[in-house]
């Protein structure tokens, strides 16, 4: 066999040329589907996971405002009954001072605590901070819905255009699977 017969075998018809490209080119735009679709699916459980542990931080800073609030009505009711009473007996004062003095302590303790970051300072700025990763994640979540509507949309038409040999079809599908792969990075990347 001659170099020029073996080059003829391996040329293949023009037909053949674009149903081999209209295949690859949905074999990657399903790959783009997948990290699509993948993507989505981590954003939505980062924004529930988010949002979870934001409302426990919430929650916990309301029950530290309930408890420091008791301990304020329990060190004014003390420091009143100490005014009411003129002859209270001094050891009993001291008692009474030393029991408002270990409110107080308390009451300071549960506004911040940056040993434990369990003070009520400390848990607002988790919530906070849960919040924005949780928002960040919403934001990424629309991107990623877009690309895997668009990827799919493509992915059938480019399979119409390679069963009917339809150019045009061919062309839209690989726009709109280009734009669904650009949503795919945004929604990544946020970009845009």
């Amino acid at each position: 066999m001659e170099a020029h017969e073996t080059a003829e075998l391996i040329e293949q018809p023009e037909g053949d040329k674009q149903k081999t490209r209209t295949a690859l080119t949905i074999s990657f735009f399903a790959m783009v589907l997948a990290f699509a679709s993948l993507g989505g699916s981590n954003t939505a459980k980062e924004a529930t996971q988010e949002n979870i542990l934001a409302a426990n931080a919430y929650s916990f800073y309301q029950a530290k405002t309930i408890r420091q609030t008791s301990m304020k009505i329990a060190a004014t009711d003390l420091e009143l009954q100490m005014i009411r009473d003129t002859s209270m007996p001094a050891d009993v004062k001291e008692i009474f001072k030393k029991k408002i003095d270990d409110y107080k302590k308390t009451i300071d303790r549960y506004e911040s605590e940056p040993e434990t970051k369990d003070g009520k300072k400390e848990l607002m700025a988790q919530a906070k901070a849960h919040e924005m990763a949780r928002d960040y994640a919403l934001r990424q979540d629309p991107w990623f819905d877009f690309a895997e509507g668009m990827v799919q949309i493509a992915i059938v038409l480019l399979s119409v255009s390679l069963i009917g040999s339809i150019p045009a079809l061919f062309f839209a599908g690989s726009v709109l699977g280009g734009l669904g792969m650009l949503c795919t990075i945004n929604g990544f990347f946020l970009l845009y």
